[in-house]
C-alpha cells in the first residue's frame, strides 16, 4: 500500500520501461508489475511513457478498430485495479473520443479513469508521422490529482514554441494553474540526443518557472531505439534526478512543496552513456529487441574476416549470447589466408558456433549455367557479384533450415554509394550497423575491445582481432582487391557523405570546406543512383540525425542533380541492376 499523500508531498514513480508494439496484454501486465514495485517504494503516482499500452510508434496499426478497442479495454481494466487504493497510474494510450482518434494519457485512480488528456502538437518530420493517424487534441488544462494540479503535456507539446501551427501547451498549463509538469515521451535515440532533450526541457522550465518530470521509454522498435534517460528538473533548472540509459527501471522520486513551487528531494542521478558507447549500446539493444520481439531463436551471419562482420558478430553476441549466434565463413579462391585466420580468431574470442562452407561449387555452377548466355563476353563485375550472391543464398538456406534470422553487415558508407550486392551480401532481416559510417565502424570495433555495455552478454576484453581493424578493407572478389580501388579513402568519403546525407549541403559548400569538386560530384552521383538498392535493404538501427529509410525519403526515379554538377547520361543500373562500378561488398 502506498504512503498517504497530502498536498505537501508527492511521490512520483517513473516507469522507464520497454513496451512492445501491439502486445497490449503484455504491456498492461508490465504496467501492473511496475505498479506493485512502485507501491513498495511508497509511490502515489506511477508515470509511464507515451502510448505505453499500444507500444510506440504504432504507425498504421493504431487505425485498426480492433486494436483501438483492445487498448481501451486494457485501460479500463487497469483502472479497476486502482479501486482498492495504492498508486494511481498515468498511462499513454490511443483513445477514440466522438469518433476521433487521439494520442492520449489516462489518469487511473480510485477504480476509474479520473482524467484524459490529448496530445496537441503532432510531429510530422523525421521519423514522426503522427498527423497521418491522430487528431490534434484541444489545449489542455491541468489535472487535479490528490490536491496537486498536474500539467501533462505529451512529448512534442514541450518541444516546440508557439507558432502558426503549434500551440504553446506549457504556457497554457501554467496560466491555468499547473504546479508541476509531467511529460510522457516516446523520444528515440540519435547521437547526443540526451543533450537536446535536456536543453528543450530547461527552456520550458525557464519560461514558466515550473518543475518538470520527463519520462522516456527504452527499447527497440524496428529501426528506432529508445534510450530512456528520464529526468526531472526543479523550477530553478537544477537537475532533480536522472535515470540510466538503455535500462528498464522503476524509480520513485519524492517531491515536496517548497513555498509556491515543488522540489525533488534526493533523486537518483545516473550519468548517461554518451558518444560512441551510446551508439554501440543502441545497436545492441536494437538488434536484441528486433530478434526477441519477433520470436527468432537466434541469428546467423557471414563472418568474412572483415571489420564490419566482426563488429556485427560482437554486437550479436552482446545482444543475444554466444549460444544464439552462428557464424559462417564462406570462402572462395580470392579469400586470403589472413581472412580465414582472422575470422576464426574472432569466432573463438566470441565463443560462437563457427563453420566454413566453401562457395566454389556454387559459383562455378552458376557460371556453367550462364556460359551459353555469356558466350563471347569478357569477365567483369557480373562474375564478382555471383560470389556475393552465392554467399547470400547459402546464408538464407541456413536461415530457412534452422529458423535463424540472417543479420546483414553493410555499413552506411557502403549503403550510401551502393557498394553492396542486391540478393547477395544485402540479404538479411536486420542490420545493426546500417547507420554507421565505415570510420565509425572502425572506432566502435576498437571501443568494444576496451569496453562493453553493462548488460552485454559477450565476453570482456579483445574480441575483434587487431589485424581485422588495422588491415586495409577488401571485398576479396578478385586478386589483390581493396575498397580504395573503387572508392575514395573512407577518411575522405565519410565526411563528404555526412555533409550530403545528414546536412543536405550543396556541392559548392562541400568544395569550399576543402574537398575536391570531382570527388564530391562523383560521390553525390553514386548516392543518388543507389537509392533503388537502399529501398530493398534490411532495416537497421538509427543512430545518426538522418538515417536511410525513416528520415531520408528520396525518390528512386530522380533526375535532379545539384546545379554545381553536370547532369550525367541516364544510368543503366536503374534498369539492368548492373552499375558502372563493382556492386561488391564485404560479406
Amino acid at each position: 500500500m502506498a504512503a498517504a499523500s497530502t498536498s505537501q508531498r508527492l511521490a512520483i514513480a517513473v516507469a522507464q520501461l520497454n513496451a512492445t508494439v501491439g502486445d497490449v496484454a503484455g504491456n498492461a501486465a508490465k504496467a501492473l508489475r511496475a505498479r506493485d514495485e512502485a507501491a513498495g517504494q511508497g509511490a502515489d503516482l506511477v508515470v509511464f511513457p507515451e502510448l505505453f499500452i499500444a507500444g510506440y510508434p504504432p504507425e498504421d496499426l493504431v487505425l485498426k478498430p480492433a486494436f483501438q478497442a483492445a487498448c481501451r479495454a486494457a485501460i479500463e481494466s487497469l483502472a479497476r485495479e486502482t479501486a482498492s487504493g495504492g498508486p494511481a497510474l498515468l498511462v499513454g494510450t490511443p483513445w477514440v473520443d466522438n469518433g476521433k482518434l487521439y494520442n492520449a494519457v489516462a489518469l487511473l485512480d480510485g477504480g476509474a479513469i479520473a482524467a484524459l488528456r490529448y496530445k496537441v502538437n503532432l510531429p510530422n518530420y523525421g521519423v514522426f508521422d503522427e498527423k497521418r493517424v491522430f487528431e490534434r487534441g484541444p489545449v489542455p488544462g491541468p489535472v487535479n490529482f490528490r490536491g496537486v494540479r498536474l500539467g501533462i503535456p505529451i512529448c512534442e507539446d514541450i518541444w516546440t514554441e508557439e507558432s502558426a501551427t503549434y500551440e504553446n501547451v506549457v504556457e497554457c498549463l501554467a496560466e491555468t494553474g499547473a504546479e508541476l509538469l509531467i511529460v510522457p515521451n516516446g523520444s528515440p535515440y540519435w547521437r547526443n540526443k540526451s543533450d537536446v532533450r535536456l536543453n528543450i526541457a530547461v527552456a520550458r522550465v525557464t519560461e514558466q518557472n515550473l518543475p518538470m518530470v520527463y519520462v522516456n521509454e527504452i527499447g527497440g522498435q524496428d529501426e528506432l531505439v529508445f534510450d530512456g534517460v528520464s529526468f526531472g528538473l526543479n523550477a530553478d533548472r537544477s537537475l532533480a534526478f536522472q535515470l540510466g540509459a538503455f535500462v528498464e527501471c522503476v524509480a520513485t522520486t519524492s517531491w515536496v512543496r517548497s513555498g509556491d513551487t515543488w522540489r525533488c528531494e534526493g533523486g537518483p542521478v545516473v550519468h548517461s552513456v554518451e558518444a560512441d558507447q551510446a551508439d554501440y549500446a543502441a545497436c545492441v539493444l536494437g538488434l536484441r529487441d528486433y530478434v526477441n520481439k519477433n520470436g527468432f531463436p537466434g541469428v546467423v551471419l557471414g563472418l568474412s574476416g572483415g571489420v564490419d562482420s566482426a563488429l556485427v558478430a560482437a554486437m550479436a553476441v552482446d545482444a543475444l549470447g554466444a549460444e544464439r549466434v552462428r557464424c559462417v565463413m564462406l570462402p572462395y579462391r580470392f579469400t586470403s589466408q589472413e581472412s580465414l585466420d582472422d575470422a576464426a580468431a574472432c569466432a573463438r574470442a566470441l565463443g560462437v558456433r563457427y563453420e566454413t562452407l566453401p562457395i566454389a561449387a556454387a559459383v562455378e555452377g552458376f557460371e556453367a549455367a550462364l556460359k551459353p548466355a555469356f558466350s563471347g563476353l569478357p569477365r567483369d563485375v557480373t562474375e564478382e557479384n555471383l560470389q556475393a550472391r552465392a554467399r547470400g543464398t547459402l546464408l538464407m538456406a541456413i536461415s530457412n533450415k534452422f529458423n535463424l534470422m540472417v543479420v546483414t553487415t553493410g555499413n552506411k558508407s557502403e549503403m550510401s554509394v551502393g557498394y553492396a550486392t542486391l540478393y547477395g551480401d544485402m540479404n538479411g532481416g536486420f542490420n545493426p550497423v546500417k547507420d554507421l559510417y565505415k570510420t565509425e565502424v572502425f572506432r566502435l570495433a576498437r571501443l568494444r575491445n576496451e569496453w562493453k555495455p553493462h548488460d552485454a552478454l559477450g565476453p570482456s576484453g579483445l574480441v575483434i582481432p587487431e589485424n581485422i581493424i588495422t588491415r586495409p578493407p577488401s571485398a576479396e572478389l578478385r586478386e589483390n582487391q581493396k575498397d580504395e580501388d573503387s572508392l575514395p579513402p573512407y577518411a575522405v568519403l565519410d565526411p563528404i557523405l555526412e555533409r550530403l546525407v545528414e546536412r543536405e549541403e550543396p556541392i559548392s559548400a562541400i568544395v569550399a570546406a576543402g574537398f575536391e569538386r570531382e570527388t564530391v560530384a562523383r560521390i553525390e552521383r553514386l548516392l543518388h543512383i543507389a537509392e533503388y538498392k537502399r529501398r530493398q535493404a534490411a532495416p537497421g538501427v538509427k543512430v545518426t540525425l538522418k538515417n536511410f529509410g525513416r528520415d531520408r525519403r528520396y525518390p528512386i526515379t530522380n533526375r535532379f542533380r545539384d546545379p554545381g554538377t553536370p547532369l550525367p547520361m541516364p544510368d543503366v543500373s536503374l534498369v539492368t541492376g548492373k552499375p558502372a562500378r563493382s556492386e561488391a561488398a564485404d560479406v
